[in-house]
């Protein structure tokens, strides 16, 4: 049995995040384009990395058809210009894509099979709807297997509103108004951009270059999403303010072994401890991310307390403040996703378990006395997903002002 390697999070980028749709900025761009440009902006970043030397490419995509199809990871990488015989897999645990194809390589780094490897998604919404073309086994509905509620996610966030009274919609706003609000202050403050790679678009009035994410609504207001309507229930309490868009999108990063970051002279961003999959009722899929926390916490030999860092995905507003409240965090913790989340950005379904990753890793730089922290998102069809997270900066101390 080979030993068990140290897994290090090395780097990852993404593409901005646009808007689903014929007016999206990425209406006249394929899916597999989007993928491959997050590859080849990774690549340029870590130069020093042998590509000759990367054991193999997991690209996710939840609708895999079309230019999302044909083993994307594979597909990907040769279009990226890896050599040849570098191979690729495409994978699908629907939103939490992309966070699968990391922890499967991290898996395989740590069991000694693979010394470097590349993770990511892509989701073109505006191309490839969640569900488009699917055909759902009548057994699902016809012996109760679940409720019509459980293929559709707006729904499902309907039905915690339900299950969980004090998580009003009000609640669910506020926090909604404070995701924009912390992504308008981490481009401010040029958090953001670091990780996004540009991506040439092709309009009808020319060619253009996206540089920033298309979503967030800088401008919003209490008295906005109070006013929008509830398409998911009449007098619901879900929203198109308080949950995230549909979205175009892709993301990508680099894993290696201990071994592997010494030879090359790579950077260790994170360290990655213990990942952990969940099953929940898919009528209430989003508190999927609590039995996924907890087993990946009783794995890695940690509790909630451990925690400094949080990076959840905001799916639904009302499906964070789930997660917060069973683990007694309040609604605006400071550690929980500092510039922001999905309700802003976007969630290009498959694509944004890295983007999680991302955030993660320039917070540990930030937060040198902050040991462990937590990706985590909810999953379509009653499903929870959670890495933890190592800092390698950590020094048990806060990082303090340099003098002028």
């Amino acid at each position: 049995m080979a030993a068990i390697n140290e897994v290090v999070f090395v780097d990852g980028v993404r593409t901005p995040f646009g808007r689903a749709g014929e007016k999206g900025m990425y209406w006249n761009t394929r899916a597999d384009d989007l993928v491959v440009k997050a590859l080849v902006g990774l690549l340029e970043r870590n130069p020093q990395i042998p590509r000759d030397k990367i054991d193999d490419v997991a690209i996710a995509a939840t609708t895999q058809q079309g230019d999302q199809g044909l083993t994307l990871g594979r597909t990907a990488a040769l279009l990226a210009g890896l050599p040849k015989t570098v191979p690729g897999f495409a994978i699908d645990r629907m939103c939490a894509g992309a966070m699968t194809a990391t922890s499967m390589m991290g898996a395989c780094i740590g069991f000694g099979q693979y010394d470097i490897a590349i993770a990511g998604g892509v989701e073109h919404m505006g191309r490839h709807p969640m569900g488009f073309n699917a055909d759902p086994n009548p057994r699902f509905l016809a012996e109760r297997m679940v409720s019509e509620d459980a293929l559709n996610m707006g729904m499902t966030a309907e039905n915690i509103h339900d299950r969980f009274p004090h998580l009003t919609k009000e609640r669910a706003d506020r926090y909604a108004l404070r995701s924009q609000q912390k992504v308008a202050a981490a481009y401010e403050a040029g958090k953001i951009q670091p990780d996004l790679i540009p991506v040439a678009l092709r309009t009808t009035s020319g060619w253009g270059l996206a540089t920033r994410d298309e979503a967030p609504r800088p401008d919003t207001t209490m008295e906005g999403l109070a006013a929008l309507k509830t398409p998911f229930r009449p007098h619901g309490r879900v929203t198109a303010g308080n949950a995230s868009g549909l979205n175009d999108g892709a993301t990508a990063c680099v894993l290696a072994s201990r071994d592997a970051v010494k030879e090359f002279g790579l950077q260790a961003k994170m360290k990655l401890v213990s990942f952990a999959y969940a099953g929940v009722e898919p009528e209430i899929m989003g508190i999927g991310p609590v039995p996924s926390t907890e087993k990946a916490l009783r794995k890695a030999g940690l509790t909630i307390k451990d925690i400094g860092l949080f990076e959840l995905n905001e799916a639904f507003a009302v499906q964070v403040l789930s997660f917060l409240d069973y683990f007694g965090i309040d609604d605006d913790d400071p550690r929980v996703n500092l510039y922001g989340g999905a309700i802003a950005l976007g969630h290009p379904l498959a694509s944004s378990g890295v983007r999680l990753m991302n955030q993660l890793a320039h917070q540990f730089a930030e937060h040198p006395e902050v040991r462990y922290g937590v990706t985590a998102m909810c999953v379509g069809l009653g499903q929870g997903g959670t890495m933890i997270w190592e800092n390698p900066h950590y020094t048990g101390r806060a990082k303090t002002a340099q003098k002028k």
